[in-house]
């Protein structure tokens, strides 16, 4: 580990973790500490790869914060998986997370292989689908089902893997499904990216969850037994979606949080919107949750993450859920639109900054702060750089009384 004072907090599936964590926490401050940071990352194969980014992460930070501040560090270690803009998921990696779904995951893989060009395959394997998402007895196009569930899930599976493949650039000209013979094999190239949409939404379900449920109560823990403890939460990509649910779940009347950073969040860019701009009768589903952070919820965003500018937002249209994630490719309809694409949106006085600024204008002590980091982060997962630990602590200092 690259600093020192470092701890890992570590959560199931579900929010639970081993007894003491808390105290794990709280003891910092008895031994100096006045400012933790809380990293929680995103798409990752293993503890020791999510591991390994916190180090990376928290390299630059010894010597950012001024005097009179005491850093120590975590790293919040959940059941996620790896999200690449490889074309296939790691099927090892899947069944680690998901043990529970290993023969399903092990006959999708075997579908994907053979490539069958037959209706009656894709009809499969868009049950498989639902089977892995847990959309139990759902049938093509069936109603009524308890809660939101994306479109892709329920629809023509032909259709799905064919309009998936279309926007992945498969079909010429993005011409018409032919939807016969050897022209279905085409579609299983889009078939993988359903599969990793799939995935996407359970790990987005996994990480509301693990944030509400297991990280926001801990916390209030924290804040209990440590009053004076700041922590500064951080979060990656479902990892932002993580630590901006942990306010959701803080005990009434605890703030503990002292900032917060979102770096390439994959949620919806109105999820703390007190009215939805294209539907003013509904909000975001974290509205008005900045105003439980002491200081700044600052959003850093990039024009060049296309893992939340093409087939996040496809799947996102797909699903219908303006109170979800991204765009769909083209259209520029920013109901779908992802925080980490373009920032916070929705909420009156946001205030905006580059990553270049704020080393020498720094962040708004309190409300919504958008930050353009496309000077340097070319991609979802290039957050290992010193000029976001610059706009992590910038964020710290304003949360300081």
């Amino acid at each position: 580990m690259s600093v020192e004072p470092y701890r890992e907090i570590t959560f199931d599936k579900d929010g639970d973790g081993p007894a003491g964590q808390s105290a794990t926490l709280a003891a910092l401050a008895r031994q100096g500490v006045t400012d933790l940071v809380l990293l929680a990352h995103g798409w990752n194969s293993s503890p020791s790869g999510a591991t390994r980014l916190c180090s990376d992460f928290f390299a630059p930070f010894p010597g950012l914060f001024g005097p009179g501040v005491e850093a120590g560090y975590a790293g919040v270690i959940w059941p996620s998986m790896m999200f690449t803009d490889e074309p296939v998921p790691d099927y090892r990696a899947l069944v680690t997370v998901l043990p529970e779904k290993e023969p399903v995951l092990g006959r999708l893989a075997e579908l994907l292989a053979l490539a069958p060009p037959h209706e009656a395959a894709f009809a499969e394997f868009g049950a498989l689908l639902r089977e892995l998402a847990d959309v139990p007895g759902a049938a093509a196009g069936a109603a009524g089902l308890a809660g939101p569930v994306p479109e892709f899930l329920v629809a023509d599976p032909v259709a799905v893997c064919a309009l998936f493949t279309e926007a992945l650039g498969d079909v010429p000209g993005g011409g018409p499904v032919d939807g016969f013979g050897e022209g279905l094999k085409r579609y299983w190239k889009g078939a993988r990216e359903a599969l990793r949409q799939a995935t996407y939404y359970v790990m987005k379900r996994r990480a509301g969850r693990v944030g509400e449920s297991g990280l926001g109560p801990l916390l209030g823990e924290v804040a209990r037994t440590a009053p004076g403890l700041r922590v500064h939460l951080v979060g990656h990509s479902m990892g932002a979606r993580l630590v901006a649910y942990a306010l959701r779940g803080l005990p009434e009347g605890a703030r503990p949080v002292a900032s917060v950073t979102l770096l390439q969040g994959a949620f919806s860019h109105y999820a703390f919107a007190a009215r939805l701009p294209h539907d003013p009768r509904r909000s975001g589903a974290l509205r008005d949750l900045q105003r439980r952070v002491r200081g700044p919820v600052v959003a850093c965003y990039s024009r060049h993450d296309t893992a939340l500018g093409v087939m996040y937002p496809l799947a996102s249209r797909l699903a219908g859920d303006s109170a979800s994630l991204t765009a769909l490719p083209g259209t520029g309809d920013p109901r779908w639109g992802a925080i980490g694409h373009d920032g916070v949106q929705g909420v009156p006085g946001t205030a905006a900054r580059t990553v270049a600024d704020v080393p020498r204008d720094g962040v708004p002590g309190s409300g919504c702060v958008n930050v353009d980091t496309a000077e340097v982060v070319r991609s979802h997962s290039d957050i290992r750089r010193p000029e976001l630990a610059r706009v992590v602590v910038s964020a710290a200092r304003a949360g300081r009384p």
